[in-house]
């Protein structure tokens, strides 16, 4: 088997080298395993969901806190669900998006109002 690997391995360096496709050299590629190519893809969507659910509580705690701050930590819990490879930046998003929803409960309180109010 070790014999076998290495055979491949020069065939599809001296095709490099002759500028022949390493396909062309080894003929078809072996039939990868069926769930190599979307743990890839999801594990960047995770990423991007811990990234996106930052982002959204950032931006809530500022406006829109009523909408971005469950979303924001829908997003985290599912990328930590995921398996993110970015689990600070989603336990920040998760964080943050607690805080949008602590931050409309004392707008509520205290004004009696879900806006923000700077004036007297």
């Amino acid at each position: 088997m070790t014999l076998t690997l290495i055979d491949r391995t020069r065939r599809t360096d001296d095709a490099t080298d002759r500028g022949v496709a390493p396909e062309a050299a080894t003929g078809p590629a072996p039939a990868q395993a069926p769930g190599a190519a979307p743990r890839r893809a999801a594990g960047r969507e995770a990423d991007g969901l811990a990234v996106a659910s930052f982002v959204l509580g950032v931006v809530g705690l500022l406006a829109f806190n009523l909408l971005l701050g469950p979303a924001a930590i829908v997003m985290a819990l599912l990328s930590l669900a995921r398996r993110t490879r970015r689990p600070g930046r989603a336990c920040l998003g998760l964080a943050l998006g607690i805080a949008d929803l602590v931050v409309l409960a004392v707008l509520v309180t205290v004004n009696g109002t879900v806006a923000w109010n700077f004036g007297v």
